[in-house]
């Protein structure tokens, strides 16, 4: 009866050995050098989209937050001073928004003054319209980057399945090929495959939510610079009432 203890004492300690052999964790690189290269081309493209994400969260957070300082310290200075004209050169039209909104309108305004008369009505209307252009111009330049976030947010989980699903159909192959179903044999696929998916979810969660954040700070100073058309625009009317 010793050679039936001895063979189940080395298949305990086969095992044994087998099970600290095999990883303890998951590692995002073994997954990735070991999938296969469809896989692993999906994979980096939404690496490099989430990459391009994060860069544009920062970029874009550092710009609304400079663009918020400069229009409300040029407005306020706007109002306090009677010498607008020299505020309106163009290199601070070139820099601030709420300056480019103010000087579409006194361009309108100056030209509607340098007729031989003056249609106010008509005035009033070309310098609320030139304003509103502008502002509607600068609201469209402030989201133009914003759309590669809606993008990367509706298409990387797709993308990432589109990787998870040529991993799973990589992994029957091997079935078919090693004539084994052994989960030995399908699971790295599988988890290759995951993988993928997981990598597209990671892109597209923070887009999503950038995207939703900052849409929402665009509307806002919009309506912002809206505000403050609409100031220049009172003030202009009741100069022409002067005129």
């Amino acid at each position: 009866m010793t050679f039936p203890i001895e063979l189940m004492t080395a298949v305990t300690t086969q095992a044994a050995g087998a099970a600290s052999e095999a990883p303890q964790r998951l590692n995002p690189l073994e997954l990735f050098l070991d999938a296969d290269i469809v896989v692993q081309i999906v994979m980096i493209g939404l690496i490099l989209a989430s990459i391009w994400v994060w860069a544009i969260v920062v970029s874009f957070s550092l710009k609304i937050s400079g663009l918020n300082k400069k229009s409300r310290e040029y407005e306020e200075e706007f109002w306090l001073t009677k010498e607008r004209d020299a505020m309106l050169t163009k290199q601070m039209r070139r820099d601030i928004p709420s300056a480019r909104v103010a000087g579409a309108g006194l361009d309108e305004w100056k030209r509607s003054k340098a007729g031989p008369s003056i249609d106010r009505s008509a005035a009033r209307e070309r310098i609320s319209a030139a304003m509103e252009s502008q502002v509607g111009h600068e609201a469209d330049e402030l989201a133009g980057r914003l759309g590669f976030l809606a993008t990367t947010g509706s298409v990387a989980p797709f993308v990432g399945l589109f990787g998870t699903v040529w991993g799973i159909m990589n992994s029957f192959f091997q079935i078919g090929a090693q004539e084994s179903s052994s989960l030995a044999v399908v699971a790295p696929g599988i988890s290759e495959a995951l993988f993928a998916t997981a990598i597209g979810l990671f892109a597209a969660i923070p887009a999503v939510i950038a995207y939703n954040r900052f849409s929402n700070r665009v509307d806002r100073y919009e309506a912002k610079l809206q505000r403050f058309a609409d100031k220049v625009h009172a003030g202009l009317s009741r100069e022409l009432d002067k005129a």
